[in-house]
């Protein structure tokens, strides 16, 4: 395409939202205007059911549940009052607790202002969060949030080890909606047990974010826990950023959390235009659409060219594959659905893979994000007239001219600058991508059976362990892997076995293993009482 026709192209399909001052570009994506018509019908039909979901329909009929993450920025789109009145005090709820913490109305049990935070949680309950803190927390937050995000004994170390000295001023955030999320409760357990072993009373630094009714409500209600918020029924994890959720971390940190549900509420408004030209998220649909055919046959490359960014590819990981990534359509059909996602920063991209990007395998689509405002206050001039940002938007662009040059298809965002309002904008504005083009391709992006059936596997492998354990204590000889499956009634599960006891020697926890441990078959188990 030459320059004139590209200029062209990009006129008539750039996006522009005044308000938020928000560009949306998709021309360098290679569609053309008959790939638009065919797709109208479906997003006729793609834009009705997310106006249904919005009313209140079951939108997971699996779990017989509405999706109403939409109604957390708009509490007048909920379907009953009750619900409408529960959202704004929630949102009121997290403000009032935490201006008094922050005025020092709500002290720690030494009579000290809380200085530090940490949040446990896991998937939604842990990328939301992170992301909003790396963008918006800046230099000095009102109270620094650390994060337990993962069953990582070592990991849950170094998150202590950075309070260790301010224990006694440190908060302690639970999320889980059931209340009962083995990595969650593992990571609460861990850190309540490092707070007794300082002689602290965890229930007065202890914070529970969960479901009315669930284990962890229970836990916090009986021992008179320092706080508790609600986890709604009808919002997802990976949607659950602008629920409390997301919101009393942040606000912990001093970020505008009415600022951050502006902006969102601000797109959904755009998002729901049925002209495709005026819908960004639409837009995102359809760029998505046409690189994947449909059936997500390219990944998604996220390059945020903001070192505050980094961390929103890893959220929308979660919120693109967890919601997209399905076996079978609303139809029962064998789809195997979903779009890869991975990303870095720009300009560390130029230095790592974009040579394979521009050159190598075409499996793929970039989404660059531009941020127009370098740096609060003034720039110093590299040379005369450039400044850092104008390398870096010179980066920007010449990545995006060298794909483009190979055929290689990019999505460019710009935003006016780093804020709350505009963080806000983009969740509600992928959230929206993402329903949008699930409605497309005729999928459920609002459960996880994939997941579930994750959990239920570990659950059965930690049974098997405990098993394993009660057998060598009995055992009067050390035994085979082979016999200690039969004595376990799992003849079939030797590999599981090996890689279980493999574990609980390294760590010594009971087990010893003989022979030549890169031979499984050579080896014996023996329980070290024995």
């Amino acid at each position: 395409m030459d320059a004139a026709a590209s200029w062209q192209r990009y006129q008539d399909w750039l996006y522009f939202h005044d308000g938020l001052t928000l560009y949306v570009d998709i021309s360098r994506m290679g569609f053309d205007d008959s790939f638009v018509d065919h797709l109208r019908p479906k997003f006729d039909r793609a834009l009705q059911a997310m106006a249904d979901l919005e009313a209140g329909a079951i939108a997971n009929p699996d779990e017989g549940r509405m999706v109403g993450h939409y109604w957390l920025r708009d509490a007048d789109l909920a379907p009953t009052p009750e619900l409408r009145d529960e959202i704004r005090k929630n949102v009121a709820d997290v403000d009032a607790f935490v201006g008094r913490l922050h005025r020092g109305e709500i002290v720690a049990p030494n009579g000290q202002y809380f200085t530090d935070a940490i949040s446990i949680g896991i998937g939604g309950s842990a990328l939301g969060p992170q992301f909003v803190s790396k963008a918006l927390a800046g230099f000095n937050p009102s109270i620094q949030l650390h994060f337990i995000d993962n069953a990582d004994p070592a990991g849950m170390d170094e998150a202590l080890a950075q309070v260790q000295d301010r224990l006694a001023t440190t908060l302690v955030i639970t999320i889980s909606k059931s209340g009962g999320t083995p990595e969650t409760r593992n990571g609460m357990v861990e850190v309540r047990h490092r707070f007794e072993q300082a002689g602290l009373d965890f229930p007065r630094h202890a914070i529970a974010i969960t479901a009315y009714g669930s284990q962890l409500a229970n836990l916090a209600q009986s021992e008179n826990w320092l706080a508790f918020f609600p986890m709604h029924d009808w919002v997802g994890g990976r949607t659950s950023e602008l629920s409390s959720v997301g919101l009393l971390p942040a606000a912990l940190e001093g970020i505008d959390i009415r600022g951050m549900l502006a902006g969102a509420r601000e797109m959904d408004q755009a998002t729901r235009a049925v002209d495709l030209r005026q819908n960004p998220a639409a837009l995102l649909a359809l760029a998505w659409y046409y690189a994947g055919n449909g059936q997500g046959e390219k990944d998604m490359v996220l390059l945020p060219y903001k070192d505050s960014l980094l961390l929103f590819s890893r959220y929308l990981q979660q919120l693109v594959m967890e919601s997209l990534g399905k076996e079978r359509d609303l139809d029962g059909n064998v789809v195997h659905q979903g779009i890869a996602v991975y990303g870095n920063k720009g300009s560390t991209d130029q230095h790592a893979y974009v040579q394979q990007l521009r050159d190598g395998v075409p499996n793929f689509f970039v989404t660059f994000i531009e941020v127009l405002e370098d740096r609060q206050g003034p720039s110093l001039e590299l040379e005369p007239g450039i400044t850092s940002g104008d390398y870096l938007l010179g980066f920007l662009l010449g990545t995006r001219e060298a794909l483009s040059q190979k055929q290689r298809d990019s999505i460019t965002i710009t935003i006016p600058r780093v804020t709350p309002r505009i963080v806000g904008a983009l969740i509600a504005l992928y959230e929206r991508a993402v329903g949008l083009y699930a409605a497309l391709i005729h999928i459920n992006a609002y459960h996880q059976p994939g997941v579930e059936a994750g959990k239920k596997a570990a659950a059965q492998n930690l049974s098997l362990q405990k098993t394993l354990q009660s057998l060598l204590r009995e055992a009067e000889k050390p035994l085979t892997l082979q016999e200690l499956a039969q004595k376990a009634q799992a003849p079939d599960q030797i590999e599981t076995i090996y890689q279980i006891l493999r574990h609980l020697h390294a760590n010594q926890r009971g087990v010893v293993l003989q022979g030549n441990l890169g031979v499984p078959k050579t080896l014996t188990a023996t329980a070290t009482n024995y």
